[in-house]
């Protein structure tokens, strides 16, 4: 999914529904109307790690100008044009004092949806019986690695979803630390059946017991996901193909673009 990182002032703005557009300065990202896009604020704009994703956005319009050719009615109607001299005072704070009137300005206009990652969406009832969709990847593997869950009702409504940067890892301890995260959320909700969709073949398998765990440092994860398991009544483990495991694929790819930019999953 693509990304826009927006100044924390801004994405406060935008999370209190005051901000639905951005103006990006010679911005080359391909953007198109009705993209769904990430929104990440740079909540320390020195300090990517501190970088988080606050929701994402449906593009519903882009006006590409000159700053200088930019006039009111280009505007929304609740919107107000600041004077050119404002402008470029603004945008030269942020860009340097190489924005002048011929530089180009992509306005790009969205509807908002609020990051519910991390966040419950239903109470837990004793004996409910979910679906789990959890995955872990890795950018280099060993490299930056991170996992997600996400917890779901038979009808596939969302009840709770997360992820988690792990540090330097590999794919296999990734996935398995996936798997984990969502058992234990699930084993909390006090689940009574839980049906979990993977796109590794490894962990199912490994989790099936028709794959030995041969490799030792998987042993003590493994272990200890058996080990949450065991405390559900019943639990199945079932492969899926990756386009099936979009949403929780995507958590990763989030956590990945904010805390390993510059590889690939």
């Amino acid at each position: 999914m693509k990304a826009l990182k927006l100044d924390p002032q801004f994405a406060e703005l935008l999370m209190d529904g005051a901000e639905n557009a951005t103006w990006r300065i010679n911005d080359d990202k391909d953007l198109h109307v009705n993209d769904t896009i990430t929104l990440i604020s740079k909540v320390n704009p020195l300090e990517p790690a501190s970088w988080k994703p606050v929701g994402t956005g449906q593009i519903t319009s882009i006006l590409e100008k000159q700053l200088g050719q930019i006039v009111q009615q280009d505007m929304m109607p609740s919107e107000q044009l600041l004077p050119l001299s404002e402008l470029l005072k603004k945008y030269r704070t942020y860009y340097g004092q190489q924005v002048n009137e011929e530089t180009p300005v992509k306005i790009v206009r969205f509807t908002y949806r609020k990051n519910t990652v991390g966040t419950d969406l239903a109470p837990a009832t004793v004996g409910d019986e979910y679906k789990l969709y959890t995955d872990g990847g890795s950018r280099g593997n060993p490299g930056p690695s991170a996992a997600s869950y996400v917890l779901m009702d038979m009808e596939d409504t969302i009840i709770k979803s997360g992820g988690l940067f792990l540090g330097v890892t590999t794919n296999n301890q990734a996935e398995y630390q996936s798997l984990k995260m969502g058992l234990e959320v699930a084993h909390k909700r006090n689940a009574d059946t839980v049906h979990v969709f993977m796109d590794s073949t490894l962990v199912i398998n490994q989790m099936k017991a028709i794959y030995k765990v041969k490799n030792t440092d998987l042993i003590p994860v493994h272990n200890s996901v058996k080990d949450i398991a065991s405390r559900i009544p019943h639990v199945t483990f079932t492969y899926v193909p990756r386009e099936h495991n979009r949403r929780a694929d995507t958590i990763v790819n989030e956590i990945l673009d904010i805390q390993a930019p510059l590889t690939k999953k």
